[in-house]
C-alpha cells in the first residue's frame, strides 16, 4: 500500500491536483488499484453545480490517469520520467460521484507501441461503475521539478 506521500514521490502532482489518496495495489508497468475519498471541501464543488454538487467526470478521469501513472512510473526503467495523456477513449460516466462517496480507481495496462501505453481504467463507487474506457499515456523524459 502507498499513502498520498509516497504517491507524491512518484507523480508530479501536488495538492489540489493530486486527486489519489492511497494505492492499494500495485504491479509495476501492468496494473494499479487507488482509492479517492470524495469531501464536500473538495475546491471543485465551490463551482461546480453549487447546491447539487457532483464531481466533474474530467477529474474522475484525471484520478484514474494518476493511478495508471504510479503502475507505469513504479518500473525501475521508468523512474524519473514524467506521464502524459495521450489520448481518451470510449470513455463513459455511467453514476454521478458525489460528497461521501469512495472512489475505486483501477487502472491496468493492455497493451504498448512505440512509446505510447494504452490503459483501460475504471472507477467504481460501491461497486458500481461510476466511468470506465481507456486512455493512451506516454512517458516522457521530462524531468520532475
Amino acid at each position: 500500500m502507498l499513502s498520498n506521500i509516497d504517491i507524491a514521490n512518484i507523480i508530479p502532482h501536488r495538492y489540489p491536483f493530486l486527486l489519489v489518496d492511497k494505492i492499494l495495489e500495485v504491479t509495476p508497468g501492468v496494473r494499479a488499484v487507488g482509492i479517492k475519498n470524495v469531501t464536500a471541501n473538495e475546491p471543485f464543488f465551490q463551482g461546480h453545480f453549487p447546491g447539487n454538487p457532483i464531481m466533474p467526470g474530467v477529474l474522475i478521469v484525471e484520478a484514474l490517469a494518476q493511478v495508471a501513472g504510479v503502475a507505469g512510473l513504479t518500473l525501475d526503467e521508468n523512474k524519473g520520467k514524467l506521464g502524459l495523456f495521450a489520448g481518451i477513449e470510449n470513455m463513459k460516466f455511467k453514476k454521478q460521484v458525489v460528497p461521501g462517496d469512495t472512489l475505486h480507481l483501477e487502472a491496468e495496462f493492455i497493451a504498448s507501441k512505440m512509446g505510447v501505453s494504452k490503459v483501460k481504467v475504471c472507477a467504481k463507487v460501491d461497486g458500481k461503475v461510476a466511468a470506465e474506457g481507456e486512455i493512451r499515456v506516454v512517458l516522457t523524459n521530462v524531468k520532475q521539478p
